[in-house]
């Protein structure tokens, strides 16, 4: 691998926290950009292969490399408004546009020779057929229009300062970490207090992908992906969303009963959300190794 330092933004969620574990089992260097207020940041692994800049996501474009080294790939995960309310402020999706690109110029001033962006689902908006690099690409959120945006203006800017550049549209993640709002994170977090989790009816097919598979495609994709290329990332096969939470209830709380139907169906709901990952394993190798049961396994134990 001709990886030697990395760069990652965002570093304290679910994928980033594997990316690093990732990263020095690889015997990467890692630099991690992250706020300074990050309540989060007691997450990052003390070592000494791991170097720290506190910085916000409006500061990328003055950091400077002082470090007295140079890096090879660079990871932006960063993100303003990922959840909640935020995905549909048009003027804080619309910032994200322009630190993405302040990444971009960052990377070139540190020295990367590959950029990376973690791009979504939500840039597809409702399909009913496996994602591909191709699939048609119909947001329905800001979130989504700003990740689409995103991932074209950075593809573009990169060219110019002659980087490479990979875009990953990311399905669903789950993993150590994990936002406190995700659904996984909140099936856990109420079977572990006694209680019944509310959800929607659970019919809707997804696709689910443990941090550490994501990880390594992270890596793999850092050392072999293609220039300018768009990959989806995910398991590569859909299952009922039912399913996924009585795998997480019978390993937590058998005795309780998941409250379905309690939650409806949004206007937007996706019913269905699954990957194609044949370019992904044609171009770097890559498939997953964990099932979702041994994912889930080992986040109680990680807790």
């Amino acid at each position: 691998m001709d990886m030697k330092r990395a760069i990652i933004t965002g570093a304290t969620g679910a994928i980033g926290t594997a990316l690093i574990e990732e990263l020095l089992s690889n015997d990467i260097e890692v630099l991690v950009i992250t706020r300074k207020s990050s309540k989060r940041n007691s997450v990052i692994p003390v070592d000494p292969r791991i170097m720290i800049k506190y910085a916000d996501l409006s500061e990328l474009n003055s950091l400077e490399n002082d470090t007295g080294s140079q890096f090879d790939v660079f990871y932006h995960f960063a993100w303003a408004g990922a959840s909640g309310a935020g995905r549909n402020d048009m003027y804080l999706q619309n910032d994200n546009v322009r630190y993405s690109l302040d990444a971009v110029k960052m990377a070139k001033r540190f020295g990367c020779h590959t950029f990376i962006g973690a791009g979504s689902q939500a840039e597809y908006g409702r399909t009913n057929a496996k994602l591909t690099p191709e699939t048609p690409t119909f947001p329905e959120m800001g979130y989504g229009y700003a990740k689409l945006c995103a991932g074209m203006m950075t593809r573009e800017l990169a060219e110019q300062e002659g980087v490479k550049h990979v875009w990953v549209r990311v399905l669903s993640v789950y993993g150590p970490h994990d936002g406190e709002n995700s659904l996984i994170s909140m099936i856990i977090r109420t079977l572990k207090k006694g209680e019944s989790p509310k959800l929607t009816a659970g019919t809707q097919l997804w696709d689910y992908l443990y941090s550490r598979d994501a990880a390594r495609a992270f890596v793999l994709l850092g050392d072999k992906g293609r220039d300018g290329k768009v990959y989806v990332l995910g398991s590569g096969e859909a299952r009922p969303l039912k399913e996924y939470s009585e795998i997480i209830r019978k390993e937590i709380a058998p005795e309780i009963s998941i409250n379905y139907g309690a939650v409806p169906f949004s206007g937007k709901q996706i019913m269905y959300l699954c990957s194609d990952i044949t370019e992904i394993n044609d171009d770097v190798g890559w498939m997953p190794q964990y099932d979702f049961k041994t994912g889930i396994k080992e986040i109680l134990a990680y807790v």
